[in-house]
């Protein structure tokens, strides 16, 4: 009798473990858990109470996917703009200290014009100051130009007359020097087209011994798209000083010569170029910009997986 009282003991003590297993697992569905966990939580509850281990193969801890070559090919775009934003910060910051160079130079005090020719070569855009005779009979013009007025290019122009055009030439005048034996190339200013003979300007021919102050100007190598020289008609589309100079017989020496009220009115002095296209900052804001749009873009695309339509 104890024997068989003892086997429904033993019995009845494992059915209660597999209902009380039974009734953990129903009550806690949302953890990931498998039987093992479940026994080892139940065996060791007076211990350690809350002691169990996750189940890897259920999904709580998932590997992360790498970005892989085609991400990183995407990445290049944001990079480039921003480095390209970045560099046209720096050449802003170059612009303005030229600007401002430039500007100090030719507010100067005029200088004596140097001996020494290489001296020259550090001191452009500073006015010297000359006494000579100009030699008409040399004299040829570089052209077509625009007229400046206060270093802008006007688009129209009440100095010339309402049925003109701003368009014409600037006259090269050899100059030879009073205080050594030296002449010298003068940019003597602006002509409208009709002026281009000399006998319509004859009045502008200023005879005898003058004193000028004009803005050095070096060589100036041929820009794309401009057209060699016309010598058979003393024809010149940029400022080629060595090769004006031969022509002339004179030392690679050009100044522009600056306006004198002393002089009459044709031609018109003072037109030396000083303002320069700045327009850096709208660069920036262009690629900074896109840095930040395909940097988002990116991010959505690569690191959320989110579909970007477009």
């Amino acid at each position: 009798m104890s024997f068989t009282a003892g086997k429904i003991f033993i019995r009845l003590r494992k059915q209660f473990n597999v209902n009380h297993i039974q009734f953990i697992s129903n009550a806690r569905p949302t953890q990931p858990c498998n039987i093992i966990n479940i026994q080892r939580r139940y065996k060791t509850r007076l211990s350690k109470p809350n002691l169990y281990v996750v189940n890897k193969n259920e999904g709580s801890f998932t590997k992360k996917e790498k970005i892989g070559v085609y991400g990183y090919c995407l990445l290049s775009v944001p990079i480039v703009t921003f480095l390209l934003g970045t560099w046209q910060v720096q050449r802003r910051k170059w612009k303005l200290n030229l600007l401002e160079t430039l500007n100090n130079r030719i507010n100067h005090e005029p200088l004596e014009l140097p001996n020494n020719l290489e001296e020259l070569e550090s001191k452009e855009y500073y006015p010297m100051k000359v006494k000579g005779t100009f030699v008409y009979e040399k004299e040829f013009v570089i052209g077509p130009r625009s007229l400046l007025m206060d270093g802008e290019t006007k688009s129209s122009g009440s100095l010339v007359g309402s049925g003109e055009t701003q368009k014409g030439y600037c006259v090269i005048t050899p100059f030879k020097l009073l205080d050594r034996d030296c002449t010298i190339l003068i940019n003597r200013g602006w002509i409208p087209r009709t002026l281009k003979n000399p006998v319509k300007r004859q009045e502008g021919q200023v005879e005898g011994e003058v004193e000028i102050t004009g803005i050095l100007r070096l060589n100036e190598t041929r820009p794309p798209f401009v057209p060699k020289h016309t010598t058979k008609d003393d024809m010149w589309y940029y400022r080629d000083v060595n090769e004006m100079a031969k022509k002339a017989g004179t030392a690679p020496i050009y100044l522009e010569m600056i306006s004198n009220k002393d002089f009459p009115k044709f031609p018109i002095g003072s037109q030396t170029k000083v303002n320069m296209r700045n327009e850096h900052l709208s660069y920036i804001v262009t690629w900074y910009s896109l840095f930040l749009a395909t940097g988002y873009m990116w991010y959505k695309l690569i690191i959320k997986k989110v579909p970007i339509l477009i």
